[in-house]
């Protein structure tokens, strides 16, 4: 599970408004697991630009060498990427330091598991709509804030 891969308890996911967030069943398993969903308003692209820029880099510097023919293959390249990326490869807006590397320099700031979920007020979440319009009246009735 992506959640045992991470140095630090992860607090909130923040999303595209892509359908596939607002499953109730992936709401209810991250209420579950203390994480907050935090979708983008619509005609925000730039809360998620990080994510775009990843996903650019890994078109430009691995698909566009990996052979996609071969799933196996295909898998352990990129196990191989990713820790490549994560650990090796610098990255310009870290002026140059590797995600592993800040993880590890933040490592001291960021909250304990158990401290997360301390702090997380589950009577404060509630199931969200994917029409942004809907969601905002729902939760201007239900008095969210």
């Amino acid at each position: 599970m992506v959640l045992e891969q991470f140095p630090f308890a992860i607090q909130r996911i923040q999303t595209n408004r892509g359908l596939e967030f607002f499953a109730e069943k992936i709401q209810l398993k991250l209420m579950s697991l203390g994480i907050k969903f935090r979708p983008n308003k619509p005609g925000s692209p730039h809360l998620n630009g990080k994510v775009e820029r990843s996903q650019k880099t890994d078109l430009e510097e691995f698909y566009a060498i990996a052979d996609l023919s071969d799933f196996e293959k295909l898998r352990d390249e990129l196990g191989a990427w990713q820790f490549f990326y994560n650990w090796q490869r610098p990255h310009g807006s870290l002026k140059g330091r590797t995600p592993s590397q800040v993880v590890g320099e933040l490592g001291e700031k960021a909250p304990l598991c158990h401290e997360v979920l301390e702090n997380y007020k589950i009577k404060k979440e509630r199931l969200q709509i994917a029409n942004y319009q809907m969601d905002l009246a729902v939760r201007k009735l239900k008095g969210c804030p």
